[in-house]
């Protein structure tokens, strides 16, 4: 990709000098620079629509024919809004896994050991060090401050993702740290959040997956008080990597990031909250969800590559807004996979699925799982590679065995042989086809959790999982990508500014597929023209404490 001519001059704020507390990881600032000096960063120091320019200038790089290991970070520089605002905070797109090589740099390590050191680091974790002073408190801004224009969630440019079926911006690098009221066990997950009021903040804690904030809430309802929440927005990379993975729920993910370091994280007290955040975070909002009343949520596209619709869920409203000078907001590129938030997951995921057949289970004959991610965000079909001439007993135990890691990952899953490129579909359908009898060769599972993505009309979504030995088988919401005349106002943008040429592959845009209600269709319309506050208003008149978290306001097709 082309770069521009001088990036000195737009990277030097984030040049501060020695860390203020010893620590042995980059934080985002010098995992910036350091992508700037591998030439893995794009740098675009012009002003640019964080609510309907920036996200779909990203995505082409995924919908555009450039080869994986030519896709890069963008940093941002000088974003705006529909409403002509400015901000002068910088925005991180694709720069934690825009590829590989991105994502080796963040994690510092040669990627034949990532898989090694990920297993390694759940199993040792290293408790975080608590620091007095730390950059994410070079400003601070709370009561009275965060109700003065652009102090609060008004003043963060977090982009809108899928313009065109998005009601607002939302957080999509957001790293939730809620605490266990018993144990006092902190958990950090990546949700969504819907940015609903300058002094509330949305969120999705995907129920389905049984996420530990939602354990934690649901102790604080039970309890009668609001639950204690930070929200972090840009971190040292280490933690970020591990905030986006399925850990057990008796482990923090802080303590895991630590261990994928080397050594502990610095960590250091909130303002309003009895929470401690990583010290060298670029954001922190601090806040209470509520846990007497749920309010809508949604519309928002989906790493399943639909549009999620609107569900009921919880809300926060904020205490307070620290940063660091000169912060870095991260915000993952997700929706339509590849993406940024599958190579973050594919990297790390594929390790533990491989240790827990070859070590945990000892099928030694296990030669490889591969993850697909075109489309189908790596956890509808697992391919597992076993050596020539392997048991059959061994090849069900490890088909059996993959499908009960995680209760929502395995769809469909396949067992070949080691000269089938797993990641090639077309090797795969071969295999498939000339290598199994499917009256012999397939078991369906039945009870398998819907996990992630649009439910079947029957049995509220249950899915199963097919087992098939291949070695010698209704309407819906929006495609979650920006709507057309975004990604082609993009794609100019795109082309002045020099990048490689593209070649669009479908889907390429968002587009309806049967089931888009006039009133969505307003509301994503009202937060492309900046209006996304008002949508804010409306939805609180909504709230109900009759519903469950997650009940979907209306059908979320079959």
């Amino acid at each position: 990709m082309a770069e521009p001519k001088d990036m000195s001059a737009a990277l030097a704020r984030f040049k501060d000098g020695a860390p203020a507390n010893p620590r042995n990881y980059p934080d985002l600032h010098e995992h910036v620079l350091a992508l700037a000096r591998e030439n893995l960063l794009v740098v675009v120091d012009e002003p640019i629509n964080k609510d309907t320019e920036m996200h779909p200038l990203v995505r082409w790089q995924y919908r555009g024919g450039i080869p994986e290991p030519e896709r890069k970070a963008f940093l941002f520089t000088q974003p705006t809004d529909s409403k002509g605002r400015k901000f002068d905070i910088s925005v991180l797109v694709a720069g934690l896994a825009a590829n590989r090589a991105v994502y080796q740099t963040g994690f510092g390590k040669p990627l034949e050991d990532i898989g090694r050191i990920w297993v390694e680091a759940i199993a040792k974790p290293i408790t975080p060090t608590l620091v007095e002073n730390a950059p994410c408190h070079d400003v601070v801004i709370v009561g009275d401050e965060l109700d003065q224009d652009g102090n609060s969630l008004d003043g963060l440019p977090v982009p809108i993702s899928t313009p065109g079926w998005d009601n607002g911006p939302y957080l999509s690098a957001g790293h939730y740290i809620t605490k266990d009221p018993d144990t006092g066990v902190q958990n950090v997950g990546n949700y969504r959040g819907q940015l609903k009021a300058p002094r509330r903040l949305g969120m999705n804690p995907s129920v389905e997956l049984r996420a530990g904030i939602y354990a934690h809430w649901l102790k604080y309802k039970a309890l009668g008080r609001p639950m204690p929440c930070a929200v972090v927005i840009g971190c040292p990379p280490a933690v970020s990597y591990a905030a986006v993975q399925k850990m057990p729920e008796h482990l923090d993910e802080v303590a895991v990031a630590g261990a994928l370091a080397g050594g502990p994280i610095n960590v250091v007290r909130c303002k309003t909250v009895d929470l401690v955040v990583p010290a060298e975070s670029e954001i922190v909002i601090e806040g209470f969800i509520n846990t007497e009343t749920l309010e809508p949520e949604a519309p928002f596209g989906e790493s399943h590559g639909y549009v999620n619709l609107q569900e009921y869920n919880a809300f926060m409203d904020v205490t307070a807004i620290t940063r660091r000078k000169h912060p870095i907001l991260t915000s993952f590129i997700s929706q339509v996979t590849p993406s940024e938030s599958s190579v973050i997951r594919k990297v790390a995921m594929e390790p533990v699925f491989f240790n827990h057949l070859r070590n945990a289970l000892g099928i030694k004959g296990v030669k490889r799982v591969s993850m697909h991610e075109p489309l189908t965000s790596l956890y509808a079909v697992i391919a597992i590679q076993v050596e020539r001439g392997m048991i059959e007993t061994e090849i069900w135990r490890a088909l059996y065995g993959a499908s009960s890691l995680h209760r929502f990952a395995g769809k469909w899953i396949i067992a070949i042989d080691e000269d089938i490129d797993p990641e090639n579909a077309d090797a795969l359908f071969w295999a498939m086809s000339y290598r199994c009898q499917p009256q012999y060769d397939m078991k369906v599972l039945d009870h398998k959790d819907p996990g992630h993505g649009p439910r079947g009309p029957r049995d509220n979504g249950e899915s199963a999982a097919v087992l098939i030995n291949a070695t010698l088988k209704g309407t819906f919401a929006p495609v979650a990508l920006p709507k057309r005349e975004f990604m082609e106002n993009a794609k100019a943008i795109w082309e002045r500014l020099g990048l490689p040429a593209l070649k669009p592959e479908s889907p390429w845009h968002g587009y309806d597929l049967g089931y888009w209600p006039p009133h969505l269709e307003k509301q994503a319309k009202m937060a492309t023209d900046g209006d996304y506050f008002m949508i804010g208003t409306e939805i609180a008149g909504q709230r109900r404490a009759d519903v469950e978290m997650n009940q979907p306001l209306e059908r979320e097709g079959g």
